[in-house]
């Protein structure tokens, strides 16, 4: 099959998530299930992986959860039945993930997981996932300096079910709590969302006006909270986030959200993808199940250089 085959079957299958596709699948077939391709994130994964299948020559089925772990189950089943080789998947829950997991290992599908772990070692092959504690800090050192280590600041949470957005509150905790003038004054979750992000943010500032910076657990939350502070008149607010999205380094180059911290979506998942292709063909990765990659901070001195999860040198 061409490589615009393959595309249009992509295309086919993300077309069909809200129907649960039940199509058949060759037995070269990779599925890659993620969250919403509304966050750009999860799309740079999807085509990632997507682009790295079709260059090793694989089919691909591309369909998306919605970090709902029911539908993230009907996927798989979908996906067992199409018979597909292998499964690439940013997961919708650290312990509900690990029954369909499970389930598709029973089937004799192996799983390459990318961003967020599961709570179980040994029924993935392979878990990739951006070394979050390491990137937190480097977000927390920065806060601290754009701060000027002291003042009131509130925190945007990710989802409760995901474990990224615990480490990522810890390592932003490990660096900011060592400044006893630093204080906060509102912690919230959003979800990951920028739609409730907005609305948070929004009721932060009327029980708070004083804050003075906004820390935030993905670059999604932090454009929501970024548009409530303009809505505002309040673009004083110092605001950090986190995952190196487009959408924030446009923001930085044009003086408003100051950092993030790029963890490398793209080349995560032609990782998983790889590890896949070598599991196929020789029954090993070579490297370890849980591996970790590091993250880099962007600012105004190097966002320039940022395009969709990737940063040139």
């Amino acid at each position: 099959m061409n490589f615009k085959r393959r595309l249009l079957v992509s295309a086919m299958a993300v077309a069909m998530t809200g129907l649960m596709p039940s199509f058949a699948a060759a037995a070269d077939t990779i599925a890659i299930i993620t969250p919403s391709h509304d966050n750009p994130f999860f799309k740079a994964e999807a085509d990632g992986a997507a682009a790295k299948a079709a260059e090793l020559g694989y089919d691909t089925m591309v369909l998306v959860h919605d970090d709902d772990a029911n539908k993230q189950s009907e996927l798989f089943d979908s996906a067992i039945a199409a018979g597909v080789s292998a499964i690439i998947l940013d997961n919708a829950g650290a312990d509900a993930t690990v029954a369909a997991v499970q389930k598709a290992k029973d089937a004799g599908i192996p799983s390459f997981l990318i961003d967020r772990e599961i709570t179980v070692s040994g029924i993935a092959i392979s878990q990739i996932v951006s070394n979050n504690y390491q990137g937190a800090q480097l977000g927390g050192e920065e806060f601290v300096t754009l701060m000027g280590e002291e003042g009131k600041y509130a925190e945007l949470l990710g989802k409760e079910s995901d474990t990224n957005a615990g480490i990522r509150s810890q390592g932003y905790h490990d660096v900011i709590d060592q400044y006893p003038d630093l204080e906060l004054v509102a912690q919230q979750t959003a979800n990951w969302s920028q739609t409730e992000a907005f609305t948070v943010m929004e009721s932060m500032l009327q029980a708070h006006p004083e804050i003075k910076g906004v820390i935030s657990g993905n670059d999604t939350m932090a454009m929501g909270a970024w548009a409530a502070l303009e809505a505002a008149g309040r673009t004083d607010v110092i605001v950090v986030g986190f995952d190196g999205s487009n959408d924030v380094r446009d923001s930085i180059l044009a003086g408003g959200i100051k950092a993030t911290v790029l963890q490398p979506a793209y080349a995560q998942a032609q990782m998983a993808v790889e590890q896949a292709d070598a599991y196929l063909k020789t029954g090993s990765t070579g490297v370890d199940e849980k591996q970790l990659m590091d993250c880099v901070l962007i600012n105004a001195d190097n966002a320039a250089q940022l395009e969709t999860f990737a940063i040139s040198e």
